[in-house]
């Protein structure tokens, strides 16, 4: 069969490479073209548009390259009429994927979308253009069903592809020693810092996790640096402040901590796998104004997945003006001082991870896609 797959960032880029690998496996015909990045690219078939030239994010991003969404737009396009392909796969992006689906119906494409957008914690009228343009929503969260339930369109729940990054990850073996070793660091306790992963989140919150270690004389504090970014960024943001960064090791740096300080995201769930205490820290711009944005769009009662994924506190959420070296500083203290009040976290960890499901997610999901195309 033949598969046009949209990809825009780097993290769907990830995801949608595991889909196409999936996909080949249970279809020996499978021809792909794409949007997307290497990692899809190393699967095979046509890279049209890679995601470096359409991950726009913000207002002002955006405005200053609407030229270069158009293109990009009429590109998809056309090449999905000139490819003729049995389904378009939309992966999260749902600015520009949602426009897509609309267009992809009205040209009688059947339209599948892997990892919903995140329409649950803001946009919810956006569930109206799902309902009406796409086919099939595969998603990863256990909560999204009940979200969707609500609007009368049945999805299906396929496990969380970060459960299959974990699950293989290497280094899993690795001892205390060993790491600290390869990174020249002391043999003393750790605590991993995740500061987030832009630019302004890291400026934002690094300040008072640098704060934060000074009270902690007996634990080293080592950062996992993001990709992205540079040293000299968070040199600028840990101030005078002397802290360690270790690039490309974030899940050998959890594995071997005693607890995490850690940016609202992904990272809280990768930190509840790998099974390390934590405290969930976020700050936005516009300080308590901020707060009263926050409530007002995002409908929804936590910001950590960990939380959502539960219904329930089970890590500690320091957001905004709540989020000071004070605060922090406490509630890491709790977490390594008090060992009933750790046990319960990790007590809630392991619920959290059993309604996941197990690895498999990609192919669970390809496995479905193909059966629901070849009973058309």
């Amino acid at each position: 069969m033949r598969y046009f797959i949209i990809a825009g960032e780097a993290s769907g880029d990830l995801h949608a490479s595991h889909l196409m690998r999936e996909l080949k496996n249970g279809d020996r015909d499978a021809v792909f073209t794409f949007f997307g990045g290497e990692l899809m690219a190393a699967e095979g078939g046509t890279l049209l548009k890679h995601y470096r030239e359409m991950a726009f994010m913000g207002l002002f991003p955006v405005i200053f390259n609407l030229h270069k969404i158009r293109r990009n737009f009429i590109l998809a396009e056309q090449k999905l009429l000139e490819f003729k392909p049995d389904v378009l796969i939309l992966v999260d992006y749902p600015g520009f994927n949602l426009r897509m689906a609309e267009f992809a119906k009205a040209n009688g494409i059947k339209v599948f979308y892997y990892i919903s957008p995140k329409i649950w914690a803001w946009k919810t009228k956006r569930v109206h253009k799902v309902k009406k343009f796409v086919d099939e929503m595969f998603t990863i969260f256990p909560f999204e069903s009940e979200f969707y339930k609500k609007f009368d369109y049945p999805v299906r729940f396929v496990g969380n592809p970060t459960i299959d990054e974990l699950a293989h990850r290497p280094n899993q073996g690795e001892t205390f020693g060993e790491f600290i070793r390869k990174n020249n660091l002391p043999e003393k306790p750790l605590i991993a810092l995740l500061a987030g992963s832009r630019r302004q989140e890291i400026k934002r919150i690094l300040p008072v996790l640098a704060e934060v270690s000074l009270r902690f004389p007996d634990y080293q504090f080592v950062i996992a640096g993001a990709p992205s970014q540079s040293q000299q960024l968070y040199a600028e943001g840990m101030g005078k402040t002397v802290i360690p960064v270790v690039f490309g090791q974030t899940y050998d740096l959890l594995q071997q901590s005693t607890a995490a300080l850690v940016a609202s995201g992904t990272a809280t769930l990768e930190t509840a796998y790998i099974n390390t205490p934590q405290v969930v820290c976020y700050r936005i711009e516009a300080g308590r104004l901020g707060t009263w944005v926050k409530d007002q769009l995002i409908k929804i009662p936590f910001i950590s997945l960990v939380n959502l994924i539960a219904g329930r506190e089970i890590v500690k959420e320091l957001f905004q003006q709540y989020c000071t070296p004070e605060t922090v500083g406490n509630e890491l203290d709790l977490i390594l001082s008090d060992q009933s009040y750790r046990e319960k976290m990790l007590a809630g960890y392991a619920e959290v991870l059993a309604s996941l499901g197990g690895p498999g997610c990609a192919e669970r999901a390809a496995g479905l896609m193909i059966k629901l195309l070849t009973e058309k």
